[in-house]
């Protein structure tokens, strides 16, 4: 799992010297931030709120949902009224969702420490069970909460963009044969999808980690 800095630090070293294709790839991304995130519903949480918005303004909506439920008590944001969630500013299709996630972890479907010791694939198929839930969700919880090292998100947009451009391919590449070319990075296909967000934020100059996923959720 990655950790820590220098997890990544090393993973990625370990990365570049296994596919030097990647040695002018890492040069452009420069230094790579852990950017880990909270586990559990808290987590979950604050990468659904993430999606398709800017960083700034999903710490804002985090922030004045936290003040408005219990992030770590399911019971809780299924007790708010929809007031509390126009208050923190979700839309209604992330209030339905969030809904949806409580409703699994209560009922016992969803249970984030027996998906911390699953496999990957084990994991996403118990968190897309829930309504609204698509693969780049589950996919990036792994990633950015638990640091799993070999998921490889090929559903996002930035990732598409970012690989094609520094592999020389002429257009994006879509999420299976992406997919298909991130093979070659196993086991680290997770580190690989952090240098190439960096990459992509490098010559576009934003963030790139909360880049939409090209189909979302069901």
């Amino acid at each position: 799992m990655i950790r820590t800095q220098d997890d990544l630090d090393q993973a990625l070293a370990a990365l570049v010297a296994a596919d030097p294709q990647l040695e002018p790839v890492a040069r452009r991304a420069g230094p790579l931030p852990l950017r880990a995130m909270p586990t559990g519903l808290r987590g979950f949480a604050a990468t659904v709120i993430g999606q398709q918005v800017s960083r700034a303004s999903a710490a804002a909506i985090f922030a004045r949902f936290e003040r408005e439920v219990d992030l770590d008590d399911p019971a809780s944001i299924l007790r708010a009224d929809e007031l509390a969630f126009r208050r923190a500013g979700l839309s209604v299709a992330k209030h339905r969702t969030m809904l949806a996630i409580a409703e699994a972890i209560v009922g016992g479907r969803l249970d984030f420490h027996r998906i911390s010791g699953s496999p990957a694939e084990a994991a996403v198929a118990e968190m897309t069970a829930a309504r609204g839930i698509g693969r780049w969700t589950a996919e990036s919880y792994l990633l950015f909460s638990l640091g799993h090292r070999d998921v490889f998100p090929a559903g996002d947009l930035a990732l598409q963009v970012a690989v094609a451009e520094a592999l020389g391919h002429e257009s994006r590449l879509r999420e299976k044969p992406l997919l298909a070319l991130s093979e070659r990075w196993r086991p680290a296909r997770a580190v690989a999808a952090r240098l190439f967000w960096a990459y992509y934020a490098a010559l576009t100059r934003r963030d790139a980690v909360i880049a939409a996923p090209v189909q979302q959720g069901r």
